[in-house]
Parts: C-alpha cells; sequence; structure tokens
C-alpha cells in the first residue's frame, strides 16, 4: 500500500492549516512507503535550509517506522542507536518526522515537517497525518 497523490496532497494542506494557526512557516514533505517524495510544499517565507530537513525527517519515519523524535531519544551518546544519524545518507532524529498509517494499520508513508521548534513542527506533521 502506498500513499495517493491525491492524499499527500490532503495531508500537505492540513499540516498547512495547522501551521498557519501557528504562526509558522513551514516545508512539508510526503514520501510514499518505498520513502520516496511524493509531494512537497514550501510555505511563503519558510527557511530554505528546511526543505532538505522536512524531507529527511519523512525518510527517517518511514526508514525505521517510528516518529523522528523517538530515534533521537535512542541516538544520544551511549544510546542503543548512537550515531544513526550519519546512516542513509543523513538522517534527522528529532520531531518533525511521523509515520502514515492507514485504516488497516499498515504504515503507507510518512510526512516530514520543518520551519519552526522542533514541538510545533511534531504537531504539525501530525495533523497531516491523520488527515487521511
Amino acid at each position: 500500500m502506498n500513499i495517493t497523490l491525491e492524499q499527500a496532497e490532503k495531508m500537505i494542506a492540513a499540516a498547512k492549516t495547522k501551521a498557519t494557526e501557528l504562526g509558522a512557516k513551514m516545508n512539508i514533505s510526503v514520501v510514499d512507503a518505498g520513502a520516496n517524495i511524493l509531494a512537497f510544499a514550501r510555505m511563503d517565507g519558510a527557511w530554505l535550509g528546511s526543505a532538505d530537513i522536512s524531507l529527511k525527517k519523512a525518510k527517517t519515519a518511514r526508514f525505521f517506522d517510528m516518529n523522528s523524535g523517538i530515534i533521537g531519544s535512542l541516538s544520544q551518546p551511549g544510546g542503543s542507536l548512537y550515531n544513526i544519524e550519519h546512516s542513509n545518507g543523513g538522517l534527522i532524529t528529532f520531531p518533525g518526522g511521523v509515520p502514515v498509517i492507514n485504516v488497516s494499520g499498515e504504515i503507507i508513508g510518512a510526512i516530514g515537517v520543518s520551519g519552526s521548534s522542533v514541538e510545533n513542527d511534531h504537531v504539525v506533521a501530525t495533523a497531516g497525518a491523520t488527515a487521511i
């Protein structure tokens, strides 16, 4: 199962709505089940450097089927995944990447958001992930 383009666009719309509510300018990336980029939006005025971060957050969430922030907690010095952020062409191990799960409980992709605090990034990504 994969996210469709229509679903990805719905996720981006929901994420943009939440970002606007928070007064944040975000970069939003959606990847399919194979971690390939399916859709991307850069809100007007969003940081250019956050575009790559949003994609890497989405890929991180899909590669490991968990929120990117959870990977971050496991990758601290002494942690079981210490230095994992250097794998897979570079991961982002702080909040803002969320797997997308269908009604059957299957992970069908992920969304990554960057452009504000990591707390806001996570809230916006969750709004997008739960929109479908």
